[in-house]
C-alpha cells in the first residue's frame, strides 16, 4: 500500500540535503516526488519463494513517483526490500516519541471527520523503541531529468540525468536506481 509521506523523517532529510522549516511549497514538492510504501503483505503460503521483492519491485516501478521510500524495523535482520532494488539509506533512531508524534510517523487512521486519530496505548508502548530502517527507491525514468526533491522545481537541462544526491551509510554514492524508458 502506497500512502502520502510523513513530513519529517530524519533519514530522509539527510538523504536529500533537506532542512529547515517546511513551507507549503516544500511540502507540495514533497508529495509530487515521493510516497511511502507502507504496507507489502503476501500470503503465508507463498513466503520464501522469492515472489514478494519482485511482486514489490513491479509495483514500485509501476508507480508514477519517481522516489519510493520505506521504513522496516525487520530490515536490521532481513534484506527484503533491498532485493526489490531498495537502498538501504539508514535507521531512524530509537526516541522517546509521545503517542501524538508515533501516530504521525506510524500512520494512525483519520476518524469520520477526518482527524487524525491516535495509535492505541498498546502499540505505542509496543512500538516507541522501535527504530527502523529507512529504505529509498529511485524510480525515475532513466536518463530523466525528473527534479530532485530538494531542488526547487525541475533540473535545468544541462544537468546530467541521476544527479544522484544519496549517500549510502558508508558514504560512497548511492548507485543508480531506475526504469527503462519507454520512448
Amino acid at each position: 500500500m502506497f500512502q502520502s509521506p510523513p513530513r519529517a523523517l530524519a533519514p530522509r532529510s539527510r538523504a536529500f540535503g533537506l532542512s529547515g522549516r517546511w513551507s507549503r511549497v516544500k511540502l507540495q514538492a514533497l508529495n509530487k516526488q515521493l510516497v511511502t510504501l507502507s504496507r507489502v503483505v503476501l500470503h503465508p503460503t507463498y513466503r520464501g519463494a522469492g515472489l514478494a521483492a519482485a511482486f514489490v519491485r513491479a509495483s514500485c516501478r509501476a508507480c508514477p513517483f519517481p522516489w519510493i521510500e520505506t521504513l522496516a524495523e525487520m530490515g536490521h535482520i532481513n534484506p527484503f526490500f533491498e532485493r526489490a532494488g531498495f537502498v538501504r539509506i539508514g535507521v531512524t533512531g530509537s526516541h522517546q516519541a509521545s503517542r501524538t508524534q508515533h501516530s504521525a510517523l506510524y500512520g494512525a487512521r483519520r476518524d469520520r471527520t477526518g482527524k487524525p486519530r491516535l495509535v492505541s496505548a498498546e502499540t505505542h508502548a509496543k512500538s516507541r523503541h522501535a527504530s527502523p530502517v529507512y529504505y529509498l527507491f529511485d524510480n525515475r525514468p532513466v536518463g530523466s531529468l525528473a527534479p530532485v526533491i530538494g531542488g526547487e522545481g525541475a533540473s535545468a537541462p544541462e544537468d546530467p540525468p541521476h544527479p544522484n544526491p544519496l549517500p549510502r551509510s558508508g558514504g560512497e554514492g548511492i548507485e543508480r536506481r531506475g526504469r527503462a524508458s519507454n520512448k
